[in-house]
């Protein structure tokens, strides 16, 4: 039996909250009764203008009965009946307890209706369901966060202001040269050459952070350690003296902050290194290891299987023991007063992005949480999560990142796929699901806080993804052939632009990787961690960058929390609106050969070009642009 109806969870029409909702709030679903099915095409196909809900005369009373079909996550499903309206069908009831739900509407003897392309609704033979997150009433996220950029740092890298200390143990390189990516003769890499970034130079490159119009920074870790890259921890309560001192940091945050720019902290709290105060297998530190007796302060820390060099690792890498987040002694010691959370904190830092967040348990962000929030309510905790952080499921488990008792956000992995896919085949409709996939599945005080990226340290730089480069081993990353031509960097950096212009005008925070906005190349690690380049300036890519951070700054109020809407999507074309109570952005981008006509409610300035339009916009191929009303225009 064909049935035409309509529901689409992103109109509230539909369902009155839109995305996750609050427990205890009243939810109400509209399903619509379709006479015919719509010109545009609803449910399992990709629209080529916007959404928008039926008319009256589109619509008719149903002759058959409707059930919500709705469980929570791992539970059985129950049957609601819906009533019966004019239009369709309908029911009400109060969201439940934060958890994982699962729903679909069931006609009786006729079919589903199912979760399909873009998250809308279609007729379907067998039950495919819509997702619904609930999360705790008293769920808040920081507003100082939402709306502005962010800027991530790997610190050695970065900029170098005076001398490195003398360490044995490091290699001291000239700034600008190839990175260390070779093994050794026991066929380990130790990413113990060090450049020479430091806390100094950050603060000295403060002013043109400012002009980027970066509100954050994020440092990968600055806390003691053998590598370079700082992830095998040595002493969480000082940091790397080739940083600098806790006064150098201290006057980088209140630098900072005349600025205003906050600081946050990469948190490592899965693992150490194994050449540490805690663990000290080499014997390089004076206190009592695990390694060394179990005895140990620290000796509950970590899993033993044949004491000691049987030993938990992170994902096997013996360098990189791993903790037992069970053990009380190390919670007191990240969680309690005093402990590494509180003190670092204390000297005013904007918050912490946590690594490796699937290998931490849910009752250790919980407790986590706690302790940061104690501190400061106003602080932010970001997850690495890699995947759709509202339905991961790590080690066998459903995670709970996003219920209102862990995290404020997450690295936005998926995101960046999405921009990049588009960017390079010109497919909108796939770009389109996946922000609607997130407006659907987060909480909004979530997805204005997503950490919008395109790039990081773990990642291939984004110039070199545009560009087409594969390499099947490192000694080829490492050749002249892994770089772009002029020519082919030329084109990268026009996809570049594209790329950037949706990753600053979509929902969430940009985060920039540092270099990127000087057209910096590189493959995966360690060739995506060469120092920033400040003797050659790409001036032109800057300038862009510069651009799309002052639109931020200006509209910052639209851009914090305004919704998104999709106006039309059709082949390459993506038009969408950010809009709230402060007013309304348009933004377009056109990755294909066509051209269009876009109508605009009023007359228009493109904010990149400071071009005006009366209304009617031409769009050229390969184009993009950012459009404000007029009469809202900031001087």
């Amino acid at each position: 039996m064909s049935m035409y109806v309509y529901f689409n969870p992103l109109d509230t029409a539909c369902k009155n909250l839109t995305g996750a909702v609050k427990t205890g709030e009243e939810l109400q679903f509209n399903v619509f009764s379709l006479k015919n099915d719509h010109p545009h095409g609803w449910g399992n196909r990709i629209p080529t203008d916007a959404l928008h809900t039926p008319s009256e005369e589109e619509c008719q009373k149903p002759q058959l009965d409707a059930f919500f079909v709705f469980c929570k996550d791992g539970e059985l499903p129950e049957y609601y009946p819906m009533q019966k309206t004019a239009f369709g069908w309908s029911i009400a009831f109060e969201a439940p307890e934060p958890g994982l739900y699962f729903y679909h509407f069931s006609i009786k003897g006729a079919g589903f209706i199912s979760c399909g392309e873009q998250e809308t609704g279609y007729f379907s033979e067998r039950p495919h369901s819509f997702m619904l997150t609930t999360y705790s009433k008293d769920y808040k996220t920081p507003d100082w966060f939402k709306g502005g950029v962010m800027y991530q740092i790997f610190p050695d890298r970065f900029c170098k202001k005076g001398t490195m200390p003398d360490i044995n143990s490091r290699v001291e390189r000239n700034w600008g040269e190839e990175p260390y990516f070779r093994p050794n003769e026991y066929g380990k890499v130790l990413n113990n050459d060090f450049f020479g970034g430091n806390l100094k130079g950050i603060e000295s490159k403060l002013p043109y952070l400012e002009q980027l119009g970066v509100s954050v920074i994020y440092l990968n870790p600055i806390f003691e350690a053998a590598s370079n890259h700082r992830y095998d921890t040595s002493d969480y309560m000082h940091i790397d003296p080739f940083l600098g001192t806790e006064k150098d940091f201290q006057d980088l945050i209140n630098a900072a902050q005349k600025k205003g720019i906050r600081i946050i902290l990469d948190g490592v709290f899965n693992h150490t290194g194994d050449d540490s105060v805690y663990f000290n297998k080499y014997g390089h530190y004076s206190s009592v290891g695990a390694y060394q007796s179990k005895s140990s302060p620290y000796y509950s820390w970590y899993s033993f299987q044949h004491y000691p060099y049987d030993y938990e690792s992170w994902w096997g890498i013996d360098i990189l023991p791993e903790i037992n987040e069970n053990s009380e002694d190390y919670q007191r010691f990240i969680f309690g007063e005093g402990g590494v959370l509180k003190k670092w904190l204390g000297f005013g830092i904007g918050g912490y992005r946590l690594d490796v967040a699937d290998e931490l348990p849910d009752f250790f962000l919980q407790k986590l949480r706690k302790s940061v929030k104690e501190s400061n309510p106003d602080a932010i905790i970001i997850g690495e999560v890699w995947e759709d952080a509202s339905n991961k499921v790590a080690y066998s488990k459903r995670r709970e990142y996003l219920q209102g008792h862990e995290l404020d956000s997450v690295m936005n992995y998926p995101l960046k796929e999405a921009i990049i896919g588009y960017v390079q085949s010109g497919n909108a409709g796939n770009l389109l699901h996946t922000v609607r996939v997130l407006i659907n599945h987060y909480p909004k005080q979530t997805l204005d806080c997503l950490m919008n990226i395109l790039g990081t340290h773990d990642t291939a730089r984004i110039l070199t993804v545009l560009g087409g480069i594969y390499c099947h081993n490192k000694e080829e990353m490492s050749s002249s052939c892994a770089y772009l031509s002029p020519k082919a960097k030329q084109k990268a950096i026009k996809k570049l632009k594209m790329a950037a212009v949706l990753q600053f005008t979509l929902p969430g925070v940009p985060c920039v990787y540092y270099g990127d906005e000087n057209g910096l190349e590189g493959h995966i690690d360690p060739f995506c961690r060469r120092c920033f380049d400040w003797n050659h300036i790409n001036e032109d890519l800057l300038a862009f960058y510069q651009k799309l951070g002052n639109v931020r700054k200006e509209y910052r109020d639209i851009f914090k929390d305004g919704d998104f809407r999709e106006i039309r999507v059709e082949d390459g074309l993506l038009f969408y609106e950010r809009k709230n109570e402060h007013g309304e952005i348009y933004v377009y981008v056109n990755n294909s050969s066509k051209r269009y006509i876009l109508e605009l409610p009023n007359s228009a300035t493109e904010l990149i070009t400071n071009t005006k339009f009366d209304k009617e916009v031409e769009i050229k191929p390969y184009e993009y642009g950012i459009f404000i009303n007029s009469k809202l225009l900031k001087k």
